[in-house]
């Protein structure tokens, strides 16, 4: 199965955090998109690994993607090395996808950072002819995406640009609650953290308002690049 768009996440909900209302608006424009989490979010203070492969079904559902996987990785301690990097150009050459996102370079949480570089790093192998994957006995064609963006998450990064998701941030949101565990349940009796309150989702709003203002949209995410974002004339700038 080709995708056009590829998601990589440290843990289940990053994508739906960073980047659900862009995974929204190009399902709508006819894109195929899939999600693959590195790690089941087993060391999260809240739930378990098995909820939040639960929730993260879910969560697929109301997005819209046409697969989401969980490659199992050791949550907190998987690396960037040879074992992690050839599991991830499997999946790369598998689905062959134009675009892939993948975790901030920079920001709170330690594998957020790791997971970026390691997605970032497996891209460029993915596409080395002598670096040999098979699928099923299949031997794997290489695969070079086309490009590598980074969605912005609990850390204040400035965008390199930003995509307008005013009609889809409503979604957008059920999609994040379906991780009841993490998120703001009244009804839940685990431990408080940061990311459990209302004033979170009121953060992940305000965050999206931010982002929006400077193009004119209620709502709008924000990401940044590896290399210059070309456009194909300054009348496609908003």
């Amino acid at each position: 199965m080709k995708l056009d768009i590829l998601a990589f996440a440290a843990h289940p909900d990053d994508v739906e955090l960073g980047c659900g209302g862009t995974i929204l608006k190009h399902i709508a424009q006819g894109k195929k998109v899939g999600i693959i989490d590195l790690t089941k979010g087993e060391l999260g203070t809240r739930g378990n690994a098995e909820l939040r492969l639960k929730e993260a079904t879910k969560a697929a559902k109301i997005l819209g993607v046409v697969v989401r996987e969980n490659l199992g990785f050791a949550d907190g301690f998987f690396k960037n090395d040879k074992e992690h990097q050839l599991e991830i150009v499997k999946k790369i050459r598998l689905y062959q996808p134009e675009i892939i996102l993948c975790n901030a370079h920079y920001d709170r949480h330690p594998d957020h950072s790791r997971a970026s570089e390691l997605i970032s790093d497996s891209c460029f192998f993915s596409g080395l002819s002598k670096i040999k994957t098979k699928h099923k006995n299949a031997e794997h064609p290489h695969w070079q995406p086309k490009a590598v963006y980074h969605y912005i998450q609990d850390r204040y990064i400035e965008p390199d640009f930003v995509i307008d998701i005013s009609d889809y941030f409503e979604q957008k949101i059920e999609a994040v609650l379906c991780f009841r565990s993490q998120f703001y349940n009244p009804k839940s009796k685990e431990k408080k953290t940061s990311i459990s309150t209302p004033e979170f989702l009121e953060f992940i709003k305000s965050r999206a308002v931010d982002f929006g203002r400077p193009i004119g949209a209620k709502y709008a995410e924000g990401f940044t690049v590896e290399r210059h974002a070309g456009v194909r004339s300054l009348f496609d700038l908003e």
